[in-house]
């Protein structure tokens, strides 16, 4: 198979991350959106194996937990009677984690919100850190379970519920709901009230939807396969993780400009910030 000029690729890669729709990135390089939607699947799989073989033994030790919800091929409403209750077709739940000390994502599932991904989802997590740590999430319910199942008792796991309601005066269709309350539980362990938090990877849900146009909510660019859904997320984290440094991890300098950090860096990972083509040639290793 021919492939793309590799300059070509990285300016793609670059578009993707940046939060165009295939089909805008199809017009703006000049090629086809075939060429695009493989590059996408081919790519993405490769992002997949290299960070599933490299985010290892990871030093983070406070570590937060959220789901974010997007859909695939329509809105669950929209799905056509003979594949309503199939897994991609409707919505779709994305599991992060993120490391609030060096913002590092180090496990990720595209899925269900149910009890059993919570666990694949949870068991990935405890493979990749080899020591305990102290996890906040919010308060569904299919945590308690998966998080007896794989931890046990080695976690100190806080829980984060939020109420919200409905501003009255607001545009119901575009408004948010407004957080009305917080309350936080002590689910196992002994964690430390002043590292309970899920800012962390609520903030990362926004970079997901703000660097993902699939993800933006009232999009006419969702995925239309779930293939082409966990590609993509897989290419966004690698790009977070690797080539994109993170100001809260710049280190000052009494002479000179700070250095800047990815996570992955801040976690010991890599050496360097990565540029859109080195992570294009994972496609040459994969």
């Amino acid at each position: 198979m021919n492939r793309l000029p590799i300059a070509k690729r990285a300016q793609i890669l670059t578009l993707m991350t940046e939060g165009n729709s295939l089909r805008a990135i199809s017009r703006i390089v000049g090629c086809s959106i075939n060429t695009v939607s493989k590059l996408l699947v081919d790519l993405g799989e490769a992002c997949a194996d290299y960070q599933d073989r490299e985010l290892r033994d990871l030093p983070c030790t406070t570590i937060e937990a959220d789901e974010i919800w997007s859909f695939c091929y329509s809105k669950a409403r929209n799905v056509p009677e003979e594949h309503e209750g199939e897994f991609s077709y409707g919505d779709v739940w994305t599991w992060t984690a993120i490391c609030a000390d060096t913002k590092l994502i180090p496990s990720w599932l595209v899925g269900d919100r149910t009890i059993d991904d919570a666990i694949i989802f949870l068991r990935d997590l405890k493979d990749r850190i080899p020591h305990r740590i102290q996890l906040s999430t919010d308060g569904l319910t299919a945590y308690r379970t998966a998080i007896g199942m794989t931890f046990g008792r080695d976690i100190d796991w806080a829980i984060i519920e939020k109420k919200y309601s409905v501003d009255p005066n607001a545009e119901r269709r575009y408004s948010p709901a407004v957080c009305t309350g917080v309350k936080v539980r002590q689910g196992k362990g002994d964690p430390d009230p002043s590292r309970i938090s899920t800012s962390y990877v609520e903030r990362q849900n926004l970079t997901m939807r703000m660097n993902m146009r699939r993800f933006t909510r009232l999009t006419n660019a969702h995925s239309k396969k779930v293939e082409n859904h966990a590609a993509a997320v897989a290419i966004h984290f690698m790009h977070y993780n690797f080539g994109r440094p993170h100001k809260s991890l710049a280190l000052k300098q009494e002479n000179g400009p700070a250095i800047k950090r990815t996570p992955a860096m801040a976690a010991g990972v890599t050496d360097h910030i990565w540029s859109a083509e080195e992570i294009d040639r994972l496609l040459e290793s994969n």
